[in-house]
């Protein structure tokens, strides 16, 4: 499975799940979004198996992300909620940050869970660089790519002309001759970044934006607490209480099938999905403004409200993996995310 396959998903209601499985990582890096460290919470490891098991061949979500903080930390079970998801029919990604990579090497572990997995993306950026080396993490994807696994690399630069992406995508594409794709993108102002990389947004201008189209209110996340949301915005995940309409439900006590529903059928997520909001903080804060949350559930309620919604996911999907990464990432380098496959043997090194 192809990172492009999975990004032209992206917009799909419920065509993904995000699962989180843990908040712990080896790793210490500055620009964490998720301020995931050594101590942190596991998500229920029963509760997630209940979830999971409950896909069927009729009702199942085509793609099943896992992350973290470091989700291979728990790579039984990876492999045990991989194996849940195949017999459904969904096919599972992993987002690693390498921790195990420090030597080049990938651990027996680690690579019998890859076994179970159709996708695996290695996060390497320079704050990953300070503790993994880009070498060795190199020699680990070699590995994982030789067992036949589909690799990519999640990049993320301080700012859309920061020289460390020249330099890390051009070292990418050598090294892998263009069988790995590549998304990148910026550091955000959440997590352990949130003072650092705001005052940056601030000399920017901050954000200005219209109103668009949201592709990120289509994909429910499982949060470390088994809570489920309709957005992987950090501030929406992390934070207690989760805005109502924001919160599809729990894993412990709703099944796939009700969760898709939710997702699916939610008006003021129809709104946010066709029309769209401002910004992630506006959307957040639909809550405190009865008045404007009123009018999205009215406009989400309308009859053509579900078919125009339909139609912006498709009108999307069919605009590719590329045209979207130029909305959600870093525009100039939203073609990397199109690489993968073979090797062409007669195209120059």
């Amino acid at each position: 499975m192809r990172l492009a396959e999975i990004i032209e998903l992206r917009p799909v209601p419920a065509a993904g799940l995000l699962a989180t499985l843990t908040r712990r990582c080896p790793l210490s890096c500055a620009h964490c979004s998720t301020s995931s460290g050594p101590q942190g919470d596991d998500t229920p490891a029963a509760a997630l198996r209940g979830f999971v098991g409950g896909f069927t061949a009729g009702n199942r979500p085509e793609v099943l992300m896992l992350t973290g903080g470091e989700p291979l930390l728990r790579p039984a079970l990876v492999a045990e909620l991989a194996a849940l998801a195949a017999s459904a029919g969904t096919r599972t990604s992993v987002l690693s940050g390498m921790f195990f990579a420090a030597d080049g090497r990938v651990p027996d572990r680690i690579m019998r869970a890859l076994g179970h997995v159709d996708h695996f993306s290695a996060s390497i950026d320079v704050f990953h660089e300070r503790e993994v080396p880009r070498a060795a993490a190199f020699r680990a994807v070699h590995l994982i790519m030789e067992s036949g696994i589909d690799v990519s690399f999640h990049v993320v630069g301080r700012s859309v002309d920061d020289p460390y992406l020249a330099d890390v995508t051009a070292s990418i594409r050598a090294e892998f001759r263009d069988r790995a794709a590549v998304l990148v993108n910026h550091v955000r102002p959440v997590g352990r970044a949130a003072g650092w990389a705001a005052a940056r947004t601030a000399q920017a201008g901050g954000s200005g934006a219209k109103p668009a189209p949201c592709a990120m209110a289509a994909w429910p996340v499982v949060a470390f607490d088994g809570t489920v949301t309709a957005c992987c915005n950090q501030g929406v995940v992390d934070t207690r209480p989760v805005p109502g309409h924001l919160r599809l439900g729990h894993i412990a006590t709703d099944d796939w099938s009700r969760i898709r529903r939710r997702c699916q059928d939610s008006p003021v997520l129809r709104t946010i999905r066709t029309a769209g909001v401002a910004s992630c903080a506006d959307c957040r804060g639909l809550a405190r403004r009865p008045q404007a949350l009123a009018a999205a559930e009215r406009t989400g309620s309308r009859p053509a409200a579900g078919a125009m919604d339909a139609l912006g996911a498709r009108l999307q999907r069919d605009a590719g993996a590329e045209v979207l990464m130029r909305r959600y990432g870093s525009e100039p380098y939203a073609p990397l995310v199109l690489l993968g496959g073979p090797v062409d043997e007669e195209a120059p090194a």
